[in-house]
């Protein structure tokens, strides 16, 4: 598939994940930066209400379907995604990529105990990476141009972001480029799972769309509530969409430009 597909209003790259893979590793190759955004049902619900959430994930460089609901919403809305791209997955394949080729990389988010656990797993399962740096993700947003030099001095190539929505994609929009990676890509609760603090769902699960289910299985007062009405707002956002489709941003954008220019 080429071009990007047009879901809710927003631009998603149709890439399998071997594609996927093969633009990070080029983005490093060239030394161009590539800002990776990933979706799910959760995040395209919450995108109507942020608007600073849904102009971060827009204005990445490459938008994901990280959720199956995504990609089987697609299909109904004739706006079809070749498969789901998970972002841990993407992240796990991204190590082994950075561990063969050499590649540095960095890590920032979680709490520091959660960190240091994942830190000694991903030298475990990964022991020839090079680690050019880490940094829990627990701090204010006057810090963050900090930070970003942190990582940019450090020659970090690419940049791993394990903190929760929007907080990683605002970081992502603002300080991305300053941190002198070639490829971010946030990575939500994957380092809560490489650490072994939370279990994620068995493959059978993420196949039938049901990782959400699993999640508030485990953490049922947490995430329970709020699981079952983001997943009812999707589907009638979806069926509302069916009837009604979303304009892309950039097609909004380019008929109010148009109209401006008419009067």
């Amino acid at each position: 598939m080429t071009g990007r597909q047009t879901l809710f209003g927003v631009e998603l790259d149709p890439l399998t994940m071997d594609e996927t893979v093969a633009r990070c590793l080029a983005a490093v190759r060239d030394g161009s930066p590539l800002e990776i955004g990933v979706v799910n049902a959760a995040k395209l619900v919450n995108m109507r209400r942020d608007d600073r959430l849904a102009k971060a994930v827009s204005g990445c460089d490459l938008v994901l379907a990280d959720g199956q609901a995504v990609v089987w919403a697609g299909r109904v809305l004739r706006a079809p995604l070749p498969e789901r791209v998970a972002g841990i997955d993407l992240f796990l394949r991204l190590l082994a990529e950075a561990e063969t080729s050499g590649i540095p990389v960095y890590f920032l988010g979680a709490e520091e105990e959660v960190l240091e656990r994942m830190l000694l797993r991903v030298a475990d399962r990964f022991p020839g990476l090079k680690v050019a740096g880490s940094r829990n993700g627990y701090f204010d947003d006057s810090e963050q141009a900090e930070i970003a030099d942190g990582i940019a001095r450090s020659g970090a190539q690419m940049l791993f972001l394990g903190m929760t929505s929007p907080k990683k994609e605002i970081f992502t929009a603002a300080y991305g480029t300053r941190t002198g990676a070639s490829v971010v890509h946030g990575v939500g609760g994957s380092f809560d799972i490489l650490a072994g603090v939370t279990k994620r769902a068995p493959e059978s699960w993420q196949r039938l769309g049901l990782e959400w289910l699993y999640r508030a299985l485990q953490e049922p007062r947490r995430l329970g509530r709020r699981y079952l009405t983001t997943n009812a707002s999707f589907l009638l956002m979806t069926a509302r969409e069916f009837v009604r489709p979303t304009p892309s941003a950039a097609a909004s954008s380019a008929s109010t430009a148009s109209t401006n220019r008419s009067r």
